[in-house]
């Protein structure tokens, strides 16, 4: 092979792998990154109650006491769902619903006080609205 050749060959190569590189970096930048930020059903029940209870302070809303929260029927490793309920200082009912799939990579979570929505299909409350590193 010629060194012309080579040379040809070797810049056409480094020219494919930049391409290649470059569109793996467009693809995550544009992702956002978005993995679901509870990996389980035991994570999503623990972090569930105090972001919600956050968001709902920040929208003038106070529990009497902490959120109680369970699994939901249908729940699987791969699709989150979870209830939390309790009441608030006005004695209102609270029902937290949250999921999360991880084929979408999506979260949703509704928040009802008094049966009317405050929170729907919002994609983080409370802390985790902040950015997953704070």
């Amino acid at each position: 092979m010629s060194r012309k050749r080579t040379l040809i060959l070797g810049s056409a190569a480094s020219v494919l792998v930049l391409a290649v590189v470059g569109a793996g970096i467009a693809y995550l930048m544009l992702s956002g990154g978005d993995d679901l930020r509870y990996k389980s059903q035991s994570a999503l029940l623990k972090a569930l109650p105090a972001n919600a209870a956050a968001e709902l302070r920040t929208r003038g809303v106070t529990l009497q006491s902490p959120l109680k929260c369970k699994d939901l029927p249908g729940w699987t490793k791969k699709k989150l769902r979870a209830s939390c309920t309790g009441t608030t200082t006005d004695r209102r009912d609270v029902q937290v619903l949250g999921s999360g799939e991880e084929r979408t990579s999506k979260s949703y979570y509704t928040i009802l006080v008094g049966g009317h929505p405050i929170v729907e299909n919002a994609p983080c409350l409370g802390a985790d609205c902040r950015g997953k590193d704070g």
